[in-house]
């Protein structure tokens, strides 16, 4: 047929896909003991595409249609099990999952880049500087302005993110029937509960309120580790001895250019971020989208902007914030960086803001010597930033051994970075009124320490300050009294062990009700979560085997029980250590800092737990998980052939050192006795 002028102007993808949709017969349709409403069956389209000239062949058609499906997201399989076939499979169009509405003055779906800022030349003297995109706060939606709030500047890779974890203008589902799951908050836990129901045909809302992915895709796990990267080269290019003991020397300096090392982060970020998109959630995985702040209304409902929602079960993951410590003047200039602007914003920041720097800070004040706060200490101390790590107990990485921390701190203290760990009061933080040559305002922050038995007032003379001293768990707000949900501010979701709130119909997962504050944790509390909820499973929490690595250098990693906790229980074990200082691979690579500790029972060689403190100790730490969960002992994987030479040899070995502790007088006496008889 002619196809008309506005059906030319088109994408000729678009335009055939408006055609196909008028073309197929739409019904509800029965299949044995099932109606699926308001559906079309592959054979009968494949049949209209080839009258309709749209194909000259059936299997064209097929081609035609599964192109339609994939990359325009225009229908799927009732069941989401099938790809576009020439058979009796029915298919539906996906709408009313929720999408971004149409800007009229450009025609196209909304977008973050609809509220840049204008920007005009300095009237000054010129600037080797950009000019860094901000949003115009006067036209972001009122309800929106919270995002702008947290993710700044405003540049393509940013604008990227946001149109995935949080579109602008979103337009929610239309509710029609009760759903069989209804989830509140898009972290981790939230992004893998929501999928795998629907991947097993529950109907699921998904209600976020702020960005989709969560802490670790927004302000944690991807963002740091990317900037880690770029402190590891800087490192590896500035070890002038290390260097030079293999051979190798570097002509004149290494030049750190943090805006470049900040832009390739935010464009990490935003390449990761499709895979926790509202769009692939919505058009790929079968998932109801709200964007906005649930509320329950009785023990079966909740409310999101103004719509009410029934379930038969709810998930509650909405995660955790950081926690700013009690001292005069930190929330306000902590506030004062939470929006961006042209005027000056001091850096007093927390995880959720700290990846929205644009200028390398001359001094930095980290407080809290735990994980956050010692890898962004290494990073940024590598990167140039002269870095100061306070806390009060005295010692870095509470829950790891001694031994293993002090091995850490005097890595970081190699690096550069001073230690302050008694403090004993956060007295002030105030701006001086001075601003550096970085054009960030120098802050004073002032604490009460204890040098040689004497408690003396420090002033620490700063431009950037990271606060992470702890998260708590969101909680509040939510009305869970009218659900009948227990919680506790500081301690989160009251759950049982299957993660079953006080009332039975609702679950939760993740940061907001265990003190496992992991993504792979959230991740596997969610599909306890999933069957337990949908499937009258009985997993429990306790079940789970959880590994955790910091991710300095060295590295440090831990599965299971740590002696102290052994002892705690009264439990007797047996210690088995391999150091690097005597693997083939570290010796290699000069870097033999750190071993492989396993802890077993005392009468077997069941694995307790382990810790791996060196180069990799997170890949590694995997080999001792995998092995405690399928009960393999220690004296089994001395029979694991490990290539030669690697680092995780040193597992096999430490198998070697338990099967040794078999050979008694008595064994060796047989031994050398069967030697004998073959001579």
């Amino acid at each position: 047929r002619t196809m008309s002028e506005a059906e030319l102007s088109q994408d000729p993808l678009d335009a055939i896909a408006d055609q196909f949709r008028a073309g197929v017969e739409i019904k509800d349709r029965k299949y044995r003991f099932s109606t699926y409403r308001t559906c079309f069956v592959g054979k009968d389209a494949v049949s209209f595409m080839v009258q309709d000239g749209l194909a000259s062949s059936r299997e064209e058609a097929v081609q035609l249609g599964q192109s339609i499906m994939t990359e325009l997201n225009l229908f799927e399989h009732v069941e989401r099990d099938h790809e576009f076939k020439d058979d009796f499979l029915f298919y539906r169009f996906i709408e009313g999952r929720g999408d971004a509405s149409i800007n009229q003055a450009t025609g196209k779906k909304f977008s973050w880049g609809d509220y840049l800022a204008p920007t005009s030349a300095s009237e000054t003297n010129l600037k080797l500087q950009p000019v860094m995109p901000l949003p115009d706060l006067d036209n972001v939606p009122l309800g929106e302005i919270h995002v702008a709030g947290r993710v700044w500047p405003l540049d393509e890779h940013n604008i990227t993110l946001l149109n995935h974890v949080h579109p602008t203008a979103w337009t929610d589902p239309q509710p029609k029937n009760k759903y069989d799951l209804v989830v509140i908050g898009a972290g981790a836990a939230g992004l893998v509960t929501s999928s795998g129901a629907a991947g097993v045909g529950a109907r699921v809302a998904l209600i976020e309120a702020n960005l989709l992915g969560g802490d670790c895709l927004n302000s944690g796990c991807v963002p740091s580790k990317s900037l880690i990267h770029a402190a590891q080269l800087a490192h590896m290019c500035n070890n002038s001895e290390s260097l030079a003991e293999s051979g190798i020397s570097i002509n004149g300096k290494v030049e750190i250019n943090f805006p470049k090392i900040m832009e390739r982060v935010r464009r990490i970020r935003a390449e990761i971020s499709h895979h926790d998109s509202a769009s692939r959630f919505t058009k790929e995985l079968g998932v109801e989208v709200f964007m906005g702040r649930a509320k329950f209304l009785d023990k079966t409902s909740v409310v999101v902007n103004g719509t009410v929602l029934r379930f038969n079960k709810a998930v509650i993951a909405t995660g955790g914030y950081p926690s700013l410590i009690p001292m005069p003047g930190l929330k306000e200039l902590n506030g004062l960086n939470m929006y961006p602007g042209q005027n000056l914003r001091p850096y007093v920041m927390t995880n959720e803001t700290f990846f929205n720097m644009t200028e390398q800070p001359k001094k930095l004040v980290v407080i809290g010597p735990g994980v956050i706060g010692l890898e962004m200490a290494q990073a940024m101390q590598r990167l140039g930033t002269d870095t100061v790590v306070l806390g009060r107990s005295g010692r870095i990485l509470p829950k790891e051994d001694l031994d293993h921390s002090t091995i850490i701190q005097s890595q970081l203290e190699k690096d550069g970075i001073t230690f302050k760990l008694s403090v004993k009061e956060y007295v002030s933080i105030e701006l001086t009124g001075k601003v550096l040559d970085n054009d960030l305002p120098e802050i004073s922050f002032k604490i009460r320490e204890e040098v040689g038995g004497e408690k003396v007032i420090t002033e620490i003379l700063v431009d950037a300050v990271l606060v992470a001293s702890g998260r708590r768990p969101n909680v509040t707000g939510m009305d869970l009294e009218a659900a009948g949900v227990e919680y506790d501010s500081r301690v989160g979701i009251k759950v049982n062990d299957k993660l079953q709130s006080t009332n039975s119909k609702i679950f939760s997962a993740g940061d907001c009700c265990s003190t496992f504050k992991f993504t792979h944790a959230a991740d596997f509390m969610a599909r306890t979560v999933i069957r337990n909820a949908l499937f009258f499973g009985k997993d429990k929490m306790s079940n789970l085997l959880i590994p955790y690595a910091t991710f300095t250098d060295p590295e440090i990693a831990s599965v299971g029980l740590y002696g102290k906790d052994l002892d705690k229980n009264g439990i007797k074990y047996r210690t088995f250590e391999k150091h690097f200082t005597e693997n083939d691979r570290s010796i290699c690579d000069s870097d033999t800092t750190g071993m492989v500790r396993i802890r077993v029972e005392d009468k077997s060689d069941k694995i307790l737990g382990a810790t791996i403190i060196g180069k990799g100790a997170g890949n590694m730490i995997s080999e001792i998980t995998l092995a405690m969960q399928s009960n393999t002992g220690l004296g089994s994987l001395a029979a694991v052939i490990h290539p030669y030479p690697t680092n995780a040899e040193a597992i096999r070995q430490s198998g070697d050192l338990f099967n040794r502790t078999k050979l008694t007088p008595a064994v060796k006496s047989i031994l050398r006795g069967l030697v004998k008889v073959q001579r």
